[in-house]
């Protein structure tokens, strides 16, 4: 019974998002408190309270209670809100209009409103949300005993927090959720149905015969094919999985250590929501928040060279360990597919084909949601040329399960996010945190920025990768845009930092579950991926100091000229080599500890700003130029070994 519920609400919630999100008929308020509902029943239904629980009577009874009381609270505000239920409104008005004299009932539906929305959280995604939830909420309430550096406020009663928290507009019900609705449960949908036409089969397939025949082949596949599918999924820890599960395999038994395996698929894996176009639906958010508003094209442009010189690391990084182990390419190991079975040619023409439509409509004016609901018909649509891609309506039905299931703890923890957003709105700490680091900023824009960089790792330790930004935008957001940073590249480096904290110890969620894979110790696993991942940490401080990496003028912050982007990407490109080769030990030859160093110094100087000088006219970075002198000397004298060697 539980089985045919949950798959009828699963099928309910994607044909209630896909027909409301392109035509809509209720209120905006309405609809994700029905868009809610249907992911908490889903929640309290598939995920017990704790392992072990489910074949037990009182759990049952439990979760069949939290369901049914999540499905009343939303079905409440959607009657206290839509005009067709005005004879039902309490005190004649509707929920909106009351902000401030809510009734008893409106409180109390709040208040368990609330406290679904975090049990649904810690079952979907574990403590870590709820806990900074109840942080914030017991910040609300006992404002007024925080010491100074603690933003005091004068403290709110349980209904001013209650009906910000969840009855109205800015909590719950606001903005994370609103992107989750709009944009992002429809990719969900997207990579689900691509995965149904075998799309995700191409992908590693395309990955395998592209680097069957090269050093450290297998690491090249994992790689390749987690950029590719991570643009889709946009989550670190689904990425992982999918892919790790058939190259974590493969690069153990082509010679790679089980720990470095697992840390370059988690490193990898973690990377595919900085991709574009689709960057994990993470460039539709950011036309959402970023302020002054851009346009689509101007934040998959900017995302393009920072994603090609996170995965250019990644592929010197495993290229040049390859050599340095002597893990010589054996086509036998990478590529199991038969010799006499042709490519996935239809599977790729499926896959590109769904990507060629959203970008084309995206060019022609459509909307996203527009756009991707094409592209889900597109799919279909492309996978009639062969009954081995073809959906059937019983695939279509799993797909769409799947894709409900799948986006449960996006929907669950983009609710949590709308009680911190609530509280923040509220209490007023989102302007006066920025208003804190202002004077700091003054002094040293670098230590702001690494006080921030440390802020969204922690807070974004334990999130999917989505919800992570919308919180660390909406917190952390106004600080960088106050701090004279360009707008787009303040929300580029959130973005990555929350994404970085896949691979940050101790919680590492992609290291865990790339361990999970390779059966490698997991703190073990995770600071491998770290270290394979170190690049990504450099990145966002360059495309704040250097925004040519964006394209973006550092000046006006409008399209940059070609010209002025040569210089930082070459600066970038180079600095990357040299950072690889410190990490794998490798460059033309193995490298020494000393030449280790060497290497790990010009890649600083490359990547670091610094200061110009004018010599016969033309403007010469100091430090980049160092960085090139440093760095050929070294490949000159690690060249000059394998001379001598020879």
């Amino acid at each position: 019974m539980v089985s045919l519920l949950v798959r009828t609400i699963g099928l309910l919630l994607c044909g209630f998002t896909i027909l409301e999100v392109n035509y809509p008929n209720l209120t905006p308020q309405s609809q994700l408190a029905i868009f809610a509902m249907f992911g908490l029943v889903t929640a309290f239904l598939t995920m017990p309270a704790k392992r072990g629980w489910k074949s037990e009577n009182p759990a049952i009874w439990l979760d069949w209670l939290l369901a049914a009381v999540a499905a009343f609270i939303c079905l409440y505000v959607v009657v206290q809100t839509e005009p067709f239920f005005e004879s039902w409104w309490l005190t004649g008005r509707s929920l909106g209009n009351r902000a401030g004299f809510e009734t008893t009932s409106d409180i109390v539906i709040g208040f368990l409103g609330t406290l679904v929305v975090l049990e649904a959280t810690r079952r979907s995604i574990g403590l870590a949300l709820p806990l900074l939830s109840l942080l914030f909420l017991s910040y609300a309430y006992w404002g007024q005993l925080f010491p100074d550096w603690l933003f005091p406020h004068r403290g709110y009663s349980i209904e001013r927090i209650v009906a910000q928290a969840f009855l109205q507009a800015q909590g719950v019900f606001g903005v994370a959720l609103n992107v989750m609705f709009t944009y992002v449960f429809l990719f969900v949908i997207l990579g689900a149905l691509l995965q149904m036409t075998g799309a995700t089969e191409f992908i590693i397939d395309f990955a395998t015969r592209t680097f069957r025949k090269t050093a450290g082949g297998p690491a090249k596949v994992g790689v390749l094919s987690a950029g590719l599918m991570g643009t889709l999924s946009g989550s670190a820890v689904a990425n992982t999985a999918a892919c790790g599960a058939f190259t974590i395999p493969l690069m153990r038994s082509a010679g790679f250590k089980p720990h470095t395996a697992a840390g370059v698929q988690a490193a990898a894996s973690s990377g595919g929501a900085l991709v574009p176009p689709v960057m994990g639906a993470a460039a539709y958010m950011m036309l959402e928040i970023v302020d002054p508003p851009v346009l689509y094209f101007e934040i998959i442009r900017a995302a393009l060279l920072p994603a090609a010189l996170y995965y250019l690391s990644l592929f010197l990084f495993v290229h040049f360990y390859a050599r340095r182990s002597a893990i010589n390419s054996d086509e036998k190991q990478v590529d199991p597919v038969a010799t006499d079975e042709p490519p996935r040619y239809l599977e790729g023409i499926i896959f590109f084909g769904a990507l060629t439509v959203l970008m084309l409509l995206l060019v022609f004016g459509y909307t996203p949601f527009r756009a991707v609901t094409v592209s889900l018909v597109a799919i279909i649509g492309l996978s009639l040329l062969s009954p081995r891609t073809r959906v059937s309506f019983t695939g279509l039905e799993r797909a769409l399960v799947k894709s409900a299931r799948d986006a449960v703890p996006l929907i669950a923890a983009s609710a949590c996010v709308g009680i911190i957003i609530g509280i923040v709105t509220l209490t007023g700490v989102g302007t006066r945190f920025p208003a804190t680091l202002l004077p700091l900023a003054q002094e040293s824009l670098f230590l702001a920025l690494v006080i921030i960089m440390i802020t969204s790792i922690v807070l974004g330790m334990g999130l999917p990768s989505t919800v992570c930004y919308l919180l660390l935008a909406t917190l952390i957001g106004p600080v960088l845009s106050q701090l004279g940073v360009i707008p787009l590249a303040a929300h580029f480096f959130i973005f990555y930092f929350g994404m970085m904290s896949m691979v940050t110890p101790p919680v590492a969620l992609a290291g865990y579950a790339a361990a999970s894979i390779a059966g490698t110790p997991v703190m073990k696993t995770s600071w491998e991926a770290f270290k394979v991942a170190l690049v990504g940490f450099t990145l966002p401080f360059m495309f704040v100091y250097r925004p040519q990496l964006l394209m973006l003028d550092p000046v006006t912050g409008e399209t940059a000229s070609a010209i002025s982007i040569v210089g930082p990407l070459v600066a970038g490109v180079l600095g990357v080599v040299a950072f690889a080769a410190a990490l794998a030990g490798f460059l033309v030859n193995r490298l020494s500890f000393q030449m280790r160093g060497l290497s790990f110094l010009a890649a600083g100087l490359l990547l670091a700003p610094g200061p110009e000088v004018m010599v016969f006219g033309i403007s010469l970075p100091v430090l980049d130029v160092s960085g090139l002198i440093l760095f050929t000397l070294l490949v000159v004298a690690n060249r000059t070994i394998v001379s001598t060697n020879r």
